[in-house]
């Protein structure tokens, strides 16, 4: 497709970003090499990092060039930030089938890069509607995919394919098959993929998943988990409408069914209903493209689960779900959904629309911790909470998902929550999903990938791909 915009990239820096955490570290890193070549333009280009390493790795004194594909509501409060504040990357590219989200990316990239020049000017943020041709420039080392669930799994096996590093929004796919999709392509092709969650930041659930795995509370029985609920279905069913003439709304359905266009089944525009009070982006309700706050959160809450009981490589043997689902109504997603796990060892996990905590019970005690609420981190004692692993107990990684990211992409090292973890954390909601669908208890061989036994469940392990965007 037609090439929006493109500039000439420098680089720079941002002044305007201290309120970011100060855990994430500063890292100094030589700047790369322009060289310019003859056109009307005199437009500069820039070696990619790959040029400097060897074997595809990126050289250790080199920037990461990166490109944002999808410049949603995330991409603004969480990822966009920051890779402008670090100095170890440049933000080289945008992509979006949405123009104007686009183009406010864009302003935010530039407005940024343009307080490190003495002008005060800086043009050098090339936009695409088409998230092939940004997998085509030879200069980007990397992607950050911030995009509606549905196209998670063609965008990472496409980028993996094209030798690029990707940052995977969570969760990484919808289906069963598309995860392990990703997974067999991101090692195939030898690239980095970091499943795009902060939560292994936050100390206390750092400290959590710590106390457990050194034995705190003794032989885990149960846990209990949850995630915030979803949003109530519509009151009615919305009339279709036209395409906003900004929105390419057949490239934003992509993988999906073709459907007609209503602003409650994508997102709203810049005028009109405001996503940001309560309800969220359309998509976000609608099982074409999304599974809800059971599979969105699991990047969040299960993985916390499965760090704690030292399972992120495998997962339950038993499932049996239960939830609402809404008639005749565009957004068909659970209500009130209840989801009942068991491990091999005994170990039962309940999971529902809740709130976002995680409590895990064992022989000598608990301890719990919702998130976002100041007096959320309990336990059986106030020891518990306290507590600090020694030299010779097991220390769990603590490092933002971005840093983890770009130190994996220049060491060629595995990202603390990988391709494969990533999909295992989906694959517990997933399945959960098809048993509350079925409303019924089932068997999981988390080795096969598998039901056992129940060839309808197993048909829900995949969906159909339109189009060139089967994985």
């Amino acid at each position: 497709m037609k090439l929006i915009k493109i500039f000439s990239i420098s680089p720079g820096k941002n002044t305007d970003m201290k309120k970011i955490s100060a855990n994430l570290s500063r890292r100094s890193f030589l700047q790369r090499t322009a060289v310019a070549t003859a056109s009307a333009f005199a437009m500069p280009m820039i070696l990619p990092s790959s040029v400097l390493g060897r074997e595809g790795a990126v050289a250790p004194n080199s920037r990461i060039n990166i490109a944002m594909i999808g410049t949603g509501r995330q991409v603004f409060y969480a990822n966009l930030p920051w890779f402008l504040w670090s100095k170890d990357c440049q933000v080289v590219a945008l992509c979006d089938v949405d123009s104007w989200r686009m183009e406010e990316a864009r302003k935010r990239v530039e407005e940024n890069y343009a307080n490190d020049k003495t002008s005060g000017v800086y043009q050098g943020c090339a936009m695409y509607r088409d998230f092939r041709e940004v997998l085509d420039r030879k200069d980007v080392d990397a992607v950050m995919i911030t995009t509606p669930d549905h196209w998670h799994a063609s965008m990472a096996v496409a980028a993996a394919k094209a030798g690029k590093d990707i940052a995977l929004e969570k969760p990484v796919s919808l289906t069963v098959a598309q995860g392990r999709a990703i997974t067999e392509a991101v090692k195939k092709s030898g690239r980095i993929l970091r499943t795009d969650t902060e939560v292994r930041f936050d100390k206390r659930f750092h400290r959590l998943c710590e106390v457990v795995r050194n034995g705190r509370i003794g032989k885990v029985k149960r846990v209990f988990a949850g995630v915030p609920k979803n949003p109530p279905p519509l009151e009615k069913y919305p009339a279709p409408l036209p395409v906003p003439p900004e929105l390419d709304y057949e490239l934003w359905q992509g993988p999906a069914p073709e459907r007609p266009y209503t602003e409650q089944r994508v997102h709203y525009r810049h005028t009109g209903l405001d996503y940001t009070k309560g309800t969220g982006p359309g998509w976000f309700n609608i099982s074409d493209y999304s599974q809800g706050n059971m599979l969105n959160w699991c990047g969040h809450i299960i993985d916390i689960v499965q760090w704690a009981l030292d399972t992120e490589r495998t997962g339950p043997v038993e499932v049996e779900g239960h939830a609402e689902f809404p008639q005749d109504n565009l957004w068909d997603l659970p209500q009130q959904q209840k989801v009942r796990y068991r491990y091999a060892s005994g170990i039962e996990l309940f999971y529902a629309e809740d709130r976002p905590f995680v409590r895990v019970e064992g022989d000598d005690g608990w301890i719990e911790n919702t998130w976002f609420k100041d007096d959320g981190f309990k336990a059986s004692s106030s020891e518990l909470l306290k507590w600090n692993a020694g030299p010779n107990e097991i220390q769990l990684p603590r490092l933002s998902e971005k840093d983890d990211f770009i130190n994996c992409v220049k060491s060629r090292k595995e990202p603390i929550i990988s391709a494969e973890i990533g999909h295992r954390d989906a694959t517990i909601a997933q399945i959960g999903f098809i048993a509350s669908k079925l409303g019924r208890k089932l068997q999981w061989d988390p080795v096969a990938e598998k039901f056992i036994g129940n060839e309808a469940a197993n048909r829900m392990l995949s969906r159909p791909m339109r189009g060139p965007w089967a994985v």
